[in-house]
C-alpha cells in the first residue's frame, strides 16, 4: 500500500509541474502533505517535514551564499576574459556557441560541484545567448547534461556514497567506469551540436566581428561595477575557494559564506554598495532557496512515511529469478528512475546494499553493482529533488517543467550510451 501511495505521489507531482497546473514550489509542499494525510500520517507529518527541512538547510544556505559570491564576481568583471575568449572562437555561430557551452561546463564540472558549474557557465554564456537570440533553456540543458556525466567523479558525491555503502575503494568503482564517462562526454557534445544546428536553422549565423560581440557582451553589465584593478585578486580568491571546496577544508556552507564576505569587502567596501549588491541578487536567491526548503518537505515526508523504502523493495522483489544473472544491467537501468524519484542518499545507502546483496546470490561482485548504480546520474540531475537544478533554471529565467520536457530524453540517451559502453567493455 505504501509503495502504491509513493508511486502515485510521484506521478501526481510530475504531472502537475510538467503540465504547468501548479508551480513546482507549491507542488513540493502541497502534494506530499495531501498524500501523507491520505496515508494516515497526519500526526507524524509535522516532524517528518521538519526533519526534511533540516536535512536541506545546509544546502539552501550554501546556495544562497554561492549566488551572492558569484554575483559579486560577475559584477566585478571576473568572467569577462572568459566571455571574450569564447567570443573569439564561437563568434555568431549557434553550433559553435552550443559546443563551446558544453566544453566550458564539462571543464568547470571537474570540481564536482553542480552549483559552481551552473553559476560560472550561466554567468559566462547567458549574455551571449541573449544577444544573438538563442534560447536560454538550451544553455541550461547543456549545463545540466554536462554536470550529469561529470557528477560521477569521486568527489562529486554519488561515487563516494557507492564506495561507502559497499565498503569499496576508488579503484573498484570509479576507475573502471572512466570509459563510460568518456562515452557520456561525447554524447553531450553530440547533443550540443544537434541543438546548435536547430538554433542555427532558426536564427542563422550572425555576421558580426569579435569587437562588436565583445562590446555587446560588455554592455550587459554596468561599467561602474567593474573592478579591473582587482581582477587578479578576485581570480586568486575564486581559485582558493574552489580548491578549498575540493579539499573540503571547511564545510561548503562556511566556505561560501567566508568567500562572499571577503569578496564583498574587497570589491565594494562602501556599505551602501554592499547593500545594493545583496538586494540585486535577493530576488533570484529567494526563489531558489525557497524551492530548496520546499523540496525538503517533499523528501522528509517521502522518507519519513517509509514510502521510499516500500517503493524500492517493491521494485526489487518484482525482478524475476531468470533475470538474476543480469542484475548489474538491471541496476544500471533502474538507477535512472530510482535516483530521479529519491535522493542520492536514499538510493545509495538504502537501495544499493539490497541490490548488491541480491546480486551476490548469483555470484556478481558488489563492485560491479556499485559501478552500475552510477550510470543513471544524468537523469538524476533533472529530478525535482536536486536543489542545484532550481538554481540553474532560476539563473536562466526558465521553468523547471520546460527543462524536464526538453532534456529528459537527452538525459536518458546519455545514460543509455554510458550503459552501452559499460556492457561492451565488460565494465558491468
Amino acid at each position: 500500500m505504501l509503495a502504491i501511495l509513493g508511486f502515485l505521489m510521484i506521478i501526481v507531482f510530475m504531472v502537475l509541474i510538467m503540465t504547468r497546473r501548479i508551480a513546482a514550489m507549491i507542488a513540493l509542499i502541497v502534494v506530499p502533505v495531501v498524500f501523507a494525510l491520505i496515508g494516515g500520517f497526519g500526526k507524524e507529518m509535522g516532524p517528518m517535514a521538519l526533519e526534511g527541512i533540516k536535512s536541506v538547510a545546509p544546502t539552501g544556505i550554501m546556495i544562497l551564499f554561492a549566488i551572492l559570491f558569484f554575483g559579486i564576481m560577475i559584477d566585478a568583471g571576473v568572467f569577462d576574459p572568459i566571455i571574450s575568449t569564447i567570443l573569439k572562437i564561437v563568434k555568431g555561430d549557434p553550433v559553435k556557441i552550443a559546443i563551446g557551452t558544453a566544453v566550458l561546463a564539462l571543464l568547470i564540472s571537474l570540481d564536482g560541484d553542480g552549483t559552481t558549474t551552473y553559476m560560472i557557465t550561466i554567468s559566462a554564456m547567458l549574455p551571449l545567448y541573449k544577444r544573438i537570440g538563442m534560447k536560454p533553456l538550451i544553455l541550461a540543458g547543456i549545463a545540466v547534461s554536462s554536470s550529469g556525466v561529470m557528477n560521477l567523479l569521486p568527489w562529486g558525491g554519488p561515487t563516494a556514497r557507492a564506495m561507502t555503502a559497499l565498503q569499496l575503494e576508488m579503484g573498484d568503482v570509479f576507475t573502471p567506469i572512466i570509459p563510460s564517462m568518456i562515452g557520456g562526454v561525447l554524447f553531450v557534445l553530440f547533443m550540443a551540436y544537434c541543438l546548435g544546428r536547430k538554433e542555427r536553422k532558426r536564427i542563422g549565423v550572425l555576421e558580426i566581428d569579435y569587437e562588436t560581440m565583445a562590446q555587446m557582451a560588455a554592455s550587459a553589465e554596468a561599467d561602474q561595477l567593474k573592478r579591473p584593478k582587482l581582477i587578479l585578486i578576485n581570480y586568486l580568491l575564486t581559485i582558493l575557494l574552489l580548491v578549498a571546496l575540493i579539499q573540503e577544508i571547511l564545510p561548503t556552507t562556511v566556505l561560501f559564506m567566508l568567500g562572499f564576505a571577503i569578496a564583498a569587502t574587497i570589491n565594494y567596501p562602501n556599505l551602501h554598495e554592499q547593500k545594493e549588491r545583496i538586494m540585486h541578487y535577493a530576488d533570484n536567491a529567494l526563489s531558489v532557496v525557497s524551492m530548496v526548503f520546499a523540496a525538503g518537505i517533499f523528501t522528509g515526508i517521502l522518507s519519513g512515511t517509509k514510502m521510499v523504502d516500500a517503493m524500492a523493495n517493491s521494485m526489487i522483489t518484482h525482478i524475476p529469478d531468470a533475470l538474476g544473472s543480469q542484475l548489474a544491467i538491471i541496476t544500471a537501468i533502474i538507477s535512472a528512475p530510482f535516483t530521479f524519484f529519491m535522493s542520492n542518499d536514499a538510493f545509495y545507502y538504502g537501495v544499493l546494499p539490497l541490490l548488491a546483496k541480491a546480486a551476490s546470490v548469483y555470484g556478481i561482485d558488489p563492485a560491479i553493482i556499485g559501478r552500475a548504480s552510477l550510470l543513471g546520474q544524468p537523469v538524476h540531475l533533472l529530478s525535482p529533488l536536486v536543489p542545484s537544478t532550481y538554481l540553474l533554471v532560476g539563473m536562466v529565467g526558465e521553468d523547471f517543467g520546460d527543462l524536464q520536457r526538453m532534456f529528459l530524453k537527452w538525459a536518458c540517451g546519455s545514460t543509455a550510451v554510458m550503459i552501452l559502453v559499460a556492457v561492451i567493455l565488460s565494465i558491468i
